[in-house]
């Protein structure tokens, strides 16, 4: 939750914190705590009613629709049914970011290597071919 945030901003919001609540601000922490454990204990309960409900055990992850529809609706043969005409598409689209990956590795080492100084080899003896540019027309 705070991973965008630095050290000062992370002291100048726990300052402001300071000058907002002062004294208090131990108890509104406090209290922002056993809200969230409340919060907590209230998704435990209502996940365990819904369990002894339908009869199934059922986290609270399994809460998400499309979870759900695949944990308690659907069997394994459906599941492969419904995935098996998308399975290419994704096959082809794997193969193809990869694809991309390695071009773009072999660029960026291109690029390193003439920016440290030494040139690679060529069969010819000559200047290295340049690089060919990438530009996001040239994928459409």
């Amino acid at each position: 939750m705070l991973d965008n945030l630095n050290m000062w901003e992370i002291g100048g919001l726990l300052l402001l914190a300071l000058l907002i609540f002062g004294d208090r601000l131990p108890a509104v922490i406090n209290d922002g705590l056993r809200m969230v454990r409340n919060l907590r204990n209230m998704a435990r309960n209502a996940t365990s009613d819904l369990s002894k409900e339908l009869g199934t055990d059922i986290q609270l992850e399994d809460l998400h629709p499309k979870a759900f529809i695949r944990k308690h609706l659907l069997s394994e043969e459906d599941e492969q049914a419904i995935r098996k005409p998308l399975q290419g598409v994704y096959d082809n689209l794997r193969a193809d970011v990869t694809g991309v990956h390695n071009e773009l590795k072999d660029v960026a080492n291109a690029a390193d290597l003439r920016s440290s100084g030494s040139r690679p080899a060529t069969a010819t003896g000559g200047a290295p071919a340049p690089a060919p540019r990438v530009s996001y027309d040239d994928a459409t």
